[in-house]
């Protein structure tokens, strides 16, 4: 195996002013271990504590979702890996990106739940997230992409951006970012 180029990858980091990057798979105390750091880093170069927990909350909510559904789908450590991507532009806004594997159908239907969020002001995200808090929850069921999904596209300043990348396997990469 050929040792990676470190010093390329840091330098590609810094010139997209990326300030934390993960490649892997995400357990729960790995999740809870990026959010520290990412706290910290917040809290160190002295972003706005309103915008600081918007990030940290976004990050926590992507990271969770590609972890429950992992295990909901039982997918094994070489699926149920995420890449995530925190990073700063020259204004001083967030980018909190995260992707991961999900079965072809799901992304899609991500895919058309995200794009019908986009369509909607900041008025009728709140709505929407109003009504959602008070529907009916069914017990057991999975809520997948609902309460959760309204909550960053309400952060996030830009409509939410998605793609999405089909393999011949049934499944798709899927990555979703929000700018804080």
């Amino acid at each position: 195996m050929q040792s990676p180029d470190l010093y390329s990858l840091r330098e590609f980091c810094n010139a997209r002013r990326i300030m934390l990057c993960f490649n892997g798979p995400m357990s729960r105390s790995l999740i809870e271990e990026i959010g520290n750091a990412l706290r910290n880093y917040l809290e160190v170069n002295q972003v706005q504590p309103g915008a600081a927990m918007d990030v940290f909350s976004v990050y926590i909510e992507m990271t969770q979702n590609i972890r429950h559904y992992a295990t909901r789908m039982g997918y094994g450590e070489a699926d149920a890996t995420a890449t995530v991507v925190i990073a700063q532009d020259e204004q001083g806004h967030h980018l909190v990106s995260a992707g991961n594997l999900l079965e072809t159908a799901d992304a899609q239907a991500l895919m058309a739940r995200i794009d019908a969020l986009g369509k909607l002001d900041k008025a009728g995200l709140k709505a929407l997230y109003k009504e959602q808090l008070r529907a009916p929850r069914t017990p057991g069921a999975s809520s997948g992409a609902g309460l959760g999904l309204i909550d960053i596209a309400r952060k996030s300043s830009q409509t939410l951006q998605a793609s999405l990348f089909e393999r011949p396997d049934g499944k798709a990469f899927f990555s979703l970012t929000a700018l804080i």
